[in-house]
């Protein structure tokens, strides 16, 4: 008997979904699913045809936090394995947009995935709990991803509270982007995806590290390395392209002829 895996990966319109798949443990974190979404995410990174990665749930739940039994990190068959934060980090500096697609409810370390990602499309009704305080335990490691995204005010209640709150309340902290009707969910995501291939693809990745970068410097610092950063995708072959397909009024080579 093949035993199953605790993800899937599958290509389909420039995307490659990873899907969480313990749906009998609402998709806890395991020390096996987290090598084997590292892994994913390193081979997406290196596929050409991959133009964003797309994290997902299968079941009624997103991701319930760390399996307690088998934590990230925890020695399996006596090796180490992944530890979470090189998950996270693997999230934060892919090369490609990363997508959270919420499918339901997202728990603790569970959140950290959602708030490494790039993009977040949630189901509106799904509840999110930071529950760690719950336990008597505290949201550590993932707070490192989710208080950015929340502020230290909207973090502060939610982390000392381990209230729940929707999908749609999400929106309204910052952590998530659009909340949509659970079946609407995928055709968000798709529609998200039709907008990423229209970019360049090497305009897209410089994006991503632009916001990523730009918001820990000065104003100076800001605009000393914006300048050059500017003027290198303006003198760049993708450049080029892009701007003689504008004024060809054509698309450029980068979108799929259909």
């Amino acid at each position: 008997m093949t035993e199953q895996k605790e993800t899937i990966y599958s290509l389909e319109k420039g995307a490659a979904w990873i899907t969480l798949n313990r749906p009998q443990s609402r998709n806890a974190l395991s020390a096996t699913l987290i090598n084997e979404l590292h892994g994913h995410i390193n081979h997406a990174n290196n596929d050409t045809q991959v133009r964003a990665i797309v994290l997902t749930g299968n079941g009624s739940a997103f991701c319930a936090g760390a399996d307690l039994k088998s934590p990230p990190g925890h020695l399996v068959d006596g090796k180490k394995n992944i530890p979470y934060p090189e998950v996270l980090n693997s999230i934060l500096e892919s090369p490609k947009p990363v997508i959270a697609a919420v499918n339901g409810a997202a728990y603790a370390g569970g959140l950290g995935l959602i708030a490494a990602s790039d993009i977040v499309v949630t189901d509106q009704a799904a509840q999110f709990s930071f529950s760690e305080v719950r336990i008597g335990v505290i949201p550590a490691v993932i707070s490192v991803v989710c208080i950015p995204k929340l502020g230290s005010h909207n973090a502060m209640k939610l982390f000392i509270t381990g209230e729940k709150f929707s999908g749609k309340d999400a929106v309204g902290y910052g952590l998530a982007h659009i909340a949509v009707p659970q079946n609407d969910l995928k055709q968000e995501v798709e529609a998200q995806m039709e907008m990423i291939n229209l970019g360049g693809p090497n305009a897209v990745t410089e994006c991503k590290q632009l916001v990523r970068k730009i918001e820990k410097l000065s104003v100076q610092e800001g605009f000393k390395k914006a300048g050059p950063w500017s003027q290198k995708m303006f003198s760049s072959d993708e450049g080029a392209e892009g701007m003689a397909a504008f004024r060809d009024k054509r698309q450029p080579e980068w979108i799929p002829r259909e």
